[in-house]
């Protein structure tokens, strides 16, 4: 049966184990120049960003919450993690790593996933496409004062990895992309850079150890804000790379597990002298681009990244760092969200101004985290902005001459004071009011606060006011904080 244990077990692990393990594959070669460029960004060794990434990468594969998504040393946690390693080195940086795995078990615990639900659709199409840029920005170091045979090595990737699936589509093509250039580059002699040329690969296995720092309130001190740094960070590049996956794969994933599940993974990185890492969209897109559709696909990629550093270091170091290039380009592309673009004009202009807002600052400041801040900072405004634009009070003029004002929408602190202006003293002039509320509700103290006003305004010149239709929520506001007149509190 479909819903048998084992069945459901096959679906969350491997779908298709030739297609999981390729799929990792790839994205384990799309990771190696980002974690190795991560480290440095961070001020530690190559080994330190690559170790992080293998013990993440296989923890996570087993606690995390989406299944087919690839975690590891990130580049937002290193710009994060970049101060306290110059200012106090690496044993406080892995201390601060185990502190904000902690921080992030906890917030998983709490549910506090829940949170996403305020990210827009905007504020995610702008995550992902400027995730897409910086990706590309990152490899243009490596094109500025290129040789010909560089420029000519990653035009061969590139039509190796977009031409190969017009063919057959059995291999993953950037996987052929590597063997291909690597072959070429070696047989024509070609003075090409190479991955050992970008640091010093690490020659054993990762080993167990503890921070080498003092268990004191000082380091506690020094470690508390960089590890909460970390951690909010880690989460916010965790949870908006599994919605993307969601989005891409049709499947829901647990947020709640995934906080948690890499709270473990970095704890466990830590204790293995590893930097603090979340969610890598970049190698994510590519890992579900080509087939990851289960967990195996996330183990094999850290498993097969220590098998390529320490097993087959001296093959892995010879491969030009164009076919890695080549293989980010198209990631990058890959990752871009084309349609989002077409979909400027089509799109309310509030909600193209988030996404082209969280784009803005996440490239200008080269931080996702803010650039996720602003775009939900901005569509929390405009949301609030465009309900408080809902509110409306008609008058009206009842037969023995009661002035009726009728007020429908939402009355809170952005809309209290469309209903006090609405209230004209003059045009009433001492004649009995009726306010019919019946199709609003009040949401806060100012809206309260608001009615009040309006009421005692109003009989301050003489008329006689009359409250009716609170509905039971906002009568219950106005009960609890005893703040409206008397006859707001029993509504007709």
């Amino acid at each position: 049966m479909s819903s048998s244990p084992h069945s459901r077990l096959r679906a969350e692990w491997c779908p298709s184990i030739p297609r999981e393990l390729m799929a990792g594959a790839v994205a384990t070669f799309a990771l190696i120049p980002e974690v190795i460029a991560f480290s440095f960004v961070a001020g530690v060794d190559p080994a330190v960003g690559l170790f992080a990434s293998f013990v993440i990468g296989i923890v996570i594969a087993f606690t995390g919450g989406r299944p087919a998504m690839v975690s590891a040393a990130a580049g937002s946690v290193a710009l994060v993690a970049a101060p306290l390693v110059h200012a106090h080195g690496l044993p406080y940086l892995l201390a601060a790593g185990v502190l904000a795995g902690l921080m992030q078990i906890v917030f998983g615990l709490l549910r506090l996933g829940v949170l996403m639900r305020f990210v827009s659709s905007s504020v995610r199409t702008g995550f992902v496409n400027a995730l897409a840029i910086l990706i590309f920005a990152a490899q243009m170091p490596h094109f500025i004062g290129a040789n010909t045979a560089t420029w000519a090595m990653v035009g061969l990737g590139l039509a190796v990895i977009y031409l190969l699936p017009r063919i057959t589509t059995a291999v993953p093509s950037p996987l052929v992309c590597i063997v291909v250039v690597t072959l070429a580059g070696h047989w024509l002699g070609l003075p090409l850079k190479t991955v050992a040329d970008l640091g010093q690969l690490p020659g054993a296995l990762p080993a167990f150890a503890l921070p080498d720092v003092p268990l004191t309130l000082e380091t506690l001190r020094i470690i508390a804000l960089p590890a909460f740094a970390i951690a909010m960070v880690g989460l916010l590049e965790s949870m908006m790379t599994a919605s993307v996956v969601d989005e891409l794969t049709d499947t829901p994933s647990s947020k709640n597990r995934e906080c948690s599940g890499l709270g473990v993974a970095n704890v466990a990185a830590s204790f293995f002298g590893g930097i603090a890492g979340c969610g890598m969209i970049g190698q994510t897109v590519s890992n579900v681009r080509y087939g990851g559709r289960g967990r195996l696909s996330t183990l094999f990629a850290g498993a097969f990244l220590l098998i390529l550093m320490v097993l087959l270091k001296p093959w892995v170091s010879q491969v030009p760092v164009a076919a890695l290039v080549a293989i980010m380009v198209m990631v990058s592309a890959s990752t871009f969200d084309w349609g989002s673009l077409r979909a400027l004009v089509r799109h309310p202009r509030m909600s193209s101004a988030v996404m082209l807002a969280t784009v803005a600052v996440t490239v200008a400041t080269d931080n996702l985290a803010a650039g996720v801040a602003t775009g939900v900072m901005l569509s929390g405004v405009f949301f609030t902005f465009k309900v408080a634009r809902l509110l409306h009070v008609h008058a009206a003029q009842d037969a023995d001459g009661t002035r009726v004002y009728r007020v429908t929408g939402q009355v809170f602190f952005a809309s209290a004071d469309m209903l006090v202006d609405a209230f004209d003293v003059r045009e009433i002039d001492g004649a009995p009011v009726r306010i019919d509320v019946s199709g609003a509700h009040f949401w806060d103290v100012t809206a309260v606060a608001a009615l009040r006003k309006v009421v005692e305004r109003l009989r301050k010149h003489g008329s006689v006011v009359e409250v009716s239709g609170l509905n039971r929520a906002s009568q219950d506001l106005i009960l609890q904080l005893d703040a409206a007149p008397q006859q707001a509190q029993t509504p007709r």
